[in-house]
């Protein structure tokens, strides 16, 4: 639609149906994994059926950064102490 008849549909009219989710036990590549494959920057957390939180694409890239950064550190660590 045009910008003017976007303010007449309803929520309804643009929404997800078919949610996908993933579960506190996924991990975090996992749920990467489904973010990357359905093009979605949120998914929700479901646990017995309930949602029980929203993790972000923003989330996931804090995460894994903060990974990254761990990582280098001990290598450079491992690197420093041979030398």
């Amino acid at each position: 639609t045009d910008g003017g008849g976007l303010l007449d549909l309803t929520v309804a009219d643009v929404m997800t149906r078919h949610v996908v989710t993933c579960s506190p036990e996924d991990s975090l590549a996992e749920a990467m994994g489904l973010m990357n494959r359905w093009r979605h920057r949120h998914l929700p957390v479901v646990d017995g059926g309930r949602l029980v939180g929203m993790i972000s694409i923003g989330d996931v890239v804090k995460q894994r950064l903060a990974e990254m950064s761990t990582e280098a550190g001990v290598l450079r660590d491992i690197y420093l102490a041979s030398h």
